[in-house]
């Protein structure tokens, strides 16, 4: 199957399942007090800093919950893009098991903005209204694209005037690190808890969510356990993380994908329309109708608007040059071809 659907598709990196199996020896202290995950947060202190706390979950969903429910309290809400995975894909989590209210702005591009934000403040200090407490950032977004540093230190910096706490849904964030060519912890600067993202980048049920305001870590063995994210055997969860940090692993799987998703780009440009820059490992475009529907008989990928006609295709960590430029002809044959 040759599938652009999602870098969930994709197989797990060879050093995450070596490293599963590295840890597979002997006994070991359950629940994270185990020499693998001592590992892990040196780590994580020497990629997001030495204040920096690592917290193993299952799955980004996980990983937003339990990061929200440690920086909101019960009458709060948290700003962000209409478009956000927390408002899209997580089948109401953040509201259900959270009881977060998802206080949405339309953002076109996927990427809030200090206007938008504001735009957001309303009611302050008013009892019959959700409260604004944090800001939820995607980098890199839903759609594809990357907050610039600059640009996110312009949203740290509104958070910080109105008392809001900062929130990075990191899912692809080491693609948005590869493509900034910057640290990980630069592409998130700024943030007081970052959900970071293993899965879509190779690994098997790994993420991690990290704590970066030292007042808020105390909740969190607490809040990790009652959101069911907290694995028994933790450091099979930690081994992968490992791996993934290790020389720059997670750089080498991500800037591939980014590089693919660059030259599927470069060779449909001149068929279809493209509705987003192409940051990351995600191209979305318009196709003409009946189009779709063609190139799924062969190719996997997500019709993202139905209304519009706008696709997803998105590059993995294994993604081939050859069936990215398979892809591209398939594309412009099927766009050739008149409709009806």
């Amino acid at each position: 199957m040759r599938a652009f659907a999602s870098d969930n598709y994709a197989p797990i990196l060879p050093e995450a399942l070596a490293a599963i199996a590295a840890a597979n020896d002997g006994h070991a202290v359950s629940y994270g007090a185990d020499a693998v995950t001592a590992r892990l947060q040196a780590l994580m202190g020497e990629q997001f800093g030495r204040d920096a706390l690592a917290f193993p979950v299952f799955n980004g969903t996980g990983a937003n919950v339990v990061s929200l429910r440690a920086m909101l309290r019960p009458w709060q809400g948290v700003i962000c893009a209409a478009t956000a995975h927390l408002n899209v894909d997580e089948c109401g989590a953040p509201e259900a098991l959270g009881g977060i209210k998802l206080l949405t702005v339309p953002a076109g591009d996927g990427k809030l903005t200090p206007e938008l934000i504001e735009r957001r403040i309303v009611r302050v200090g008013d009892e019959h209204v959700v409260q604004a407490g944090a800001v939820s950032v995607t980098q890199s977004t839903e759609l594809g694209t990357l907050y610039t540093r600059a640009e996110l230190a312009a949203i740290v910096a509104c958070a910080r005037e109105h008392g809001l706490l900062v929130h990075v849904d990191g899912a692809r964030l080491a693609n948005a690190a590869a493509a900034l060519d910057c640290a990980l912890r630069e592409a998130c600067e700024g943030a007081d808890v970052v959900s970071f993202g293993g899965t879509k980048v190779g690994l098997l049920a790994a993420e991690a969510v990290v704590v970066l305001e030292p007042e808020l870590a105390p909740a969190l063995p607490y809040l990790r356990k009652q959101s069911m994210q907290l694995a028994s055997k933790t450091r099979f969860v930690s081994a992968q993380l490992e791996a993934l940090l290790t020389d720059e692993l997670w750089r080498r799987a991500a800037g591939h994908a980014n590089a693919m998703a660059r030259r599927l780009a470069g060779g449909v440009r001149e068929h279809v329309t493209l509705t987003q820059e192409v940051h990351a490992n995600a191209v979305f475009a318009i196709l003409p109708p009946g189009v779709a529907e063609r190139l799924q008989e062969e190719f996997r990928f997500y019709v993202w608007d139905e209304h519009t006609g706008e696709v997803r295709w998105m590059c993995s960590w294994d993604t081939r040059a050859e069936d990215v430029d398979a892809f591209a002809a398939a594309v412009a044959s099927a766009v050739a071809v008149p409709a009806g």
